[in-house]
């Protein structure tokens, strides 16, 4: 199979810059819809990158569970390898990928950790089995066998059988308020739309148009 040979043309939609709304967060939520409207699968993934101390990046893929004029929020293990470089170097990378309407997002800022209260409150509006997978998976450790995770799983499951499962005192979340945010909408013959927006001292945001 010869992957060069793999493209298409981008011919769905232009982005033009009188159609931008001034406030990038705006604009987002504005895609965002419509990529729950066309029933996207997993609309909300976005992917995380941050960088360890010996410099090297590392990515993956998370859900967006928040997002407004105070950042983009996601939740995970705080023993994890993102949780760990996060507290290394606090500045973070997210994306976002709407293939199927040609449209990217690009999102630059820096990480701060939730509130105990904030956490507790999403927490328990989890399903109860994604609570006890939250004490289950020592996230990102070693792991010999999937039997040995689903054997925790079920200790843990009929430890909290009966009453509330409560708050991991190793789990929680970040806040990733941004500095810049990029909008991306493919175009034909690789001519495409690309728009930033980067944050200014006096809070305000400037616009401009960038070379595909």
């Amino acid at each position: 199979m010869n992957i060069d040979q793999i493209r298409r043309e981008y011919l769905r939609d232009g982005l033009q810059a009188e159609n931008l709304d001034k406030n990038p967060i705006t604009q987002f939520q504005k895609w965002l819809h419509q990529a729950v409207e066309a029933e996207m699968v997993d609309p909300t993934a976005m992917t995380v990158a941050t960088v360890g101390k010996d410099g090297q990046p590392s990515q993956r893929t998370v859900l967006v569970k928040q997002c407004d004029d105070n950042g983009f929020v996601f939740y995970t293990n705080l023993g994890s390898r993102k949780a760990k470089e996060i507290q290394n170097c606090s500045k973070v990378a997210l994306h976002f990928a709407w293939l199927p309407l040609e449209r990217q997002v690009k999102i630059c800022g820096i990480a701060n950790k939730l509130s105990t209260t904030e956490v507790l409150k999403y927490f328990l509006s989890r399903p109860k089995d994604s609570q006890i997978a939250a004490w289950a998976s020592n996230q990102s450790q070693p792991l010999s066998s999937r039997q040995l995770l689903e054997q925790k799983f079920a200790e843990i499951k009929q430890k909290f059988s009966k009453g509330e499962v409560p708050l991991p005192s190793f789990w929680g979340g970040y806040r990733i308020k941004p500095h810049e945010i990029e909008f991306w909408q493919g175009g034909p013959n690789r001519l495409h739309d690309r728009f930033r927006y980067q944050l200014q001292k006096d809070s305000s945001w400037v616009i401009e148009r960038l070379a595909p």
